[in-house]
């Protein structure tokens, strides 16, 4: 079984990439699973206005966020009783009893006319499921729901609001289930179960969803109250009813879509509605995608009516793709386009028209943002312009502004015309630092600030990894590995170097032993104190390492240093409780490095060198007891610096009986 990861952004619909129809929603092992029924484009030969459906797929999700396919669970012509290539795989369920997984599903069957329901049992949520070689007996219709009421028993919904309780084994009815004898125009047939949707608007009724809330039980079903379905449902003190209609959960669609179809299920304390619309596919409203929105239930157990949303549910991290066209809600004017007709899975564009046009995204996570976090859009203009990104509302505090730079600047430098990219009319990303960091989940307000309109497909804000923290007052320790993470490090001094290859031994040794700054081999610095090196002021900064590799390059970028063409000083004191002999320093380095133990070189490496732990090691030494101070020198080139450092004994396994100060 093939288990495809599936990223998606917290928003409207929920699944790209393909179209996932009638979404029943199932809570299992403390995720949400989704199994929703397939549509895809009609194949050559079958009729092409009409749902076509060969295979389900069943998906998964912690959060409602980021939903992970675990690829198809049953396909048509792999089920015996199914009649090949009949494309009629349409909504199905899926429940958990007797330590088994049960997924039912309609379709047409091989013998006779009509729609069986089937039954496939696994042993987990995402299979792999074993159909059954026959339908289930005495059901004759499509959608089949299976409630598990507090009576202890199943009962199984179909059709248009049928009922009929399930035998222990979920695969046959019960026996003691009532017959009615039904007519269909001149014909009349029995039918197992009782209509709980007798005497209830039921205009082209199908799809049910049982469930029980509070001592009442919900037949919730999609109805054609004009010209397409609303969401409509009834309560009842028993399962099998009679049921009171109540009124409408949700209604139609907007934009004409015929169909809804849906399943409501709470999770973690909240209950959600997950339905279907055709947001990928808006002239075809027969290929659908599913959808969530957040549910509420009054005191007296009606159930207020749902408005559809662009932006669904679910935080958004902050440190994902956020596709902003998914709004929470937007000034006048402000329009939606698909970025590609031909291929709508790829989303959309918002258009913001004029200055001041705004849109608002709810419920970002800026969790683990710091000053060092940066934004970038994907943006597009025909003229200069600027967006302004602030928490909240129109008055919240800046995070952020876009600006848009589109116009091709030209100018003369010794007669040739010197022009960048020309971004007119162009999709392209905007990066800039943020200048105000929001704590925990925020709502972003979007708004053109410029003179001119601008587009956006989408903003991510990026934190780059912490690679050091201030040193603490309390000793340090090596890490599992022996590894030092404990230096105190000079900003980097100017040292040109235009290649690598120039790093012999005896270059090294003549620029590692140029004194540089007073003091430099015998100085032991404290966080802060500064030293000239030249024309440039440095300071001392000591930091541990959030990685057994010391990244120097990151540690000069971070404080927007030069990181190519620099040599780089680094400190840490050793305090070893007794005396340790016959060990030896075992360093790798990027660049060229050398190293000295109280006062003597103890290590050189040499050339154009690849990070690579253990890559030299030295003679026997000893540390001794009380205070041991290890210096290193690491000079680079074009290329990037960082090392790693620790004590090995004659079995090469590291040393780590001493404190780091």
């Amino acid at each position: 079984m093939l288990s495809v990861p599936l990223t998606t952004a917290a928003q409207n619909p929920i699944i790209s990439g393909q179209f996932t129809a009638d979404p029943t929603a199932r809570v299992f092992n403390n995720k949400v699973y989704l199994y929703p029924s397939h549509d895809i484009l009609p194949p050559e030969g079958t009729r092409q206005d009409w749902f076509s459906m060969e295979d389900y797929h069943v998906f998964s999700s912690e959060d409602l966020v980021n939903w992970q396919d675990h690829g198809v669970i049953v396909t048509q012509n792999k089920v015996p009783w199914v009649r090949p290539n009949s494309y009629s795989m349409w909504a199905p369920d899926c429940v958990y009893r007797n330590g088994k997984y049960y997924f039912y599903f309609p379709s047409a069957p091989a013998k006779g006319g009509g729609f069986g329901v089937g039954v496939a049992i696994a042993d987990n949520p995402e299979g792999p499921f074993i159909p059954e070689p026959e339908p289930i007996k005495g059901i004759n219709g499509i959608d089949p729901c299976v409630l598990q009421a507090s009576d202890g028993n199943a009962y199984i919904f179909w059709g248009a609001g049928r009922c009929a309780k399930l035998k222990e084994n979920m695969k046959e009815l019960a026996d003691d289930n009532p017959k009615e004898i039904v007519k269909w125009g001149n014909r009349e047939m029995e039918m197992v179960g009782v209509n709980c949707l007798k005497g209830l608007p039921n205009r082209q009724a199908e799809g049910p969803f049982a469930f029980e809330y509070n001592g009442n039980y919900y037949l919730t079903y999609p109805y054609v109250r004009e010209n397409t379905e609303v969401l409509a449902y009834a309560m009842s003190k028993n399962p099998m009813g009679p049921y009171e209609y109540k009124g409408i959960i949700m209604a139609e669609h907007a934009n004409g879509c015929w169909t809804n179809h849906h399943s409501i299920v709470n999770y973690k304390g909240q209950w959600y509605l997950f339905y279907h619309h055709n947001a990928y596919s808006p002239k075809d409203d027969k290929r659908r995608s599913a959808q969530i929105e957040k549910l509420y239930f009054n005191e007296d157990g009606t159930i207020q009516e749902v408005k559809p949303t662009l932006r669904g549910v679910g935080i958004n991290q902050a440190n994902s793709r956020i596709d902003v066209d998914r709004y929470s809600s937007a000034s006048e004017g402000v329009e939606l386009a698909y970025l590609d007709t031909a291929n709508t899975f790829r989303g959309w564009e918002v258009k913001l028209p004029k200055k001041g046009s705004y849109i608002t995204y709810n419920d970002v996570d800026f969790t683990g943002a710091n000053a060092r976090t940066y934004v970038t859009a994907n943006v597009k203009a025909d003229k200069n312009t600027s967006i302004v990104i602030r928490e909240n509302n129109k008055n919240g505090k800046v995070i952020a502004r876009l600006n848009l730079k589109v116009e091709p600047e030209g100018g003369n430098n010794g007669g040739m015309m010197m022009r960048r990219r020309s971004y007119v009319g162009q999709w392209h990303a905007v990066t800039t630092t943020i200048s105000h960091v929001p704590k925990g989940v925020t709502n972003l307000y979007i708004a053109c600030e410029g003179e001119h309109p601008a587009s956006i497909d989408w903003m991510q804000f990026k934190t780059p990894p912490t690679y050091f923290t201030s040193a603490t007052a309390a000793p340090a320790k090596p890490d599992a590995g022996g590894f030092i993470r404990r230096w105190t490090i000079l900003e980097p001094i100017d040292k040109p170097n235009r290649s690598n290859t120039v790093f012999t031994d005896s270059y090294l040794r003549e620029h590692f032993n140029m004194e540089y700054f007073p003091n430099q081999f015998t100085i032991v610095p404290e966080d802060g104190q500064r030293v000239k090196v030249g024309k440039q002021r440095l300071t001392w900064h000591k930091l541990d390492s959030e990685r057994f590799n010391v990244k120097l390059f990151r540690f000069a970028d971070g404080l927007q240093k030069q990181i190519y063409g620099v040599l780089f000083w680094n400190v840490t004191v050793i305090n070893c409780p007794e005396e340790i002999k016959d060990v030896r320093l075992a360093v790798g380095s990027n660049s060229a490095s050398m190293w000295w133990l109280n006062g003597e070189e103890v290590l050189l490496l040499s050339g154009d060198r690849r990070m690579v732990k253990d890559d030299a090691v030295s003679p026997r030494i000893t540390l001794k007891k009380g205070i041991n101070i290890l210096r290193g020198a690491v000079i680079n080139g074009p290329g990037m610096s960082d090392f790693c450092v620790r004590f090995i004994n004659e079995n090469e396994k590291p040393v780590t009986e001493f404190e780091i100060k």
